[in-house]
């Protein structure tokens, strides 16, 4: 996959996440973990309450080695960057690992919705993506995940049993057998080894 932004390194995956209550402990986690030369971009679709501004992106700069922002319409995909969804908006993945910004109407009752962004990115990327659900109280990302392990991609889900809510991991494993359950520690491992 050439990035056609014309940086050295070409992008060869990407990373999605998506979470919704609990989230952003365990996003804390895995985020601070990686370095900043992390090669595949990372984006997250983490719920949050579509009439407030997200402080997401202030909130994870500083516990971050990788780049930090709020996904722009059309912007163009860089490794060792984290892209969180705005609120209010789907985000989805072009094949010309670029990303897109939709208001189309709620997915699960959520927007952005999980399911948007990991099936867009399925489509995209198909065996070079790697999708992961972490704690939740909805079913929003179950057949997203789904999609990614149907096109050949990696599929984690947090460990329900560590989950701070694990309605959202339970659902993504009943409706993605392949996918691996691991603790946030084995996620941080398993994502480290992608980038080996």
């Amino acid at each position: 996959m050439t990035d056609p932004t014309g940086d050295r390194t070409p992008l060869e995956r990407a990373v999605v996440i998506g979470a919704s209550a609990g989230g952003v402990q365990a996003l804390s986690s895995i985020l601070a973990a990686l370095p900043a030369h992390y090669p595949h971009p990372i984006l997250i679709v983490l719920h949050v309450p579509q009439r407030s501004d997200s402080l997401l992106v202030e909130l994870m700069r500083p516990k971050c080695g990788m780049i930090v922002k709020e996904a722009e319409d059309k912007e163009m995909l860089r490794q060792g960057t984290v892209y969180f969804a705005p609120p209010g908006y789907h985000l989805l993945m072009e094949q010309t690992m670029t990303v897109a910004l939709s208001t189309d109407e709620p997915v699960n009752f959520s927007r952005p919705a999980i399911d948007v962004l990991f099936e867009t990115a399925a489509d995209a990327l198909g065996p070079d993506v790697t999708g992961v659900i972490l704690t939740g109280a909805n079913h929003d990302g179950a057949q997203g995940l789904c999609a990614i392990g149907a096109a050949g991609g990696t599929a984690i889900v947090q460990d329900p049993s560590e989950a701070e809510m694990p309605t959202m991991p339970r659902a993504a494993l009943e409706a993605c057998p392949s996918a691996r359950s691991l603790r946030i520690d084995a996620i941080v491992q398993a994502l480290l080894r992608e980038a080996a």
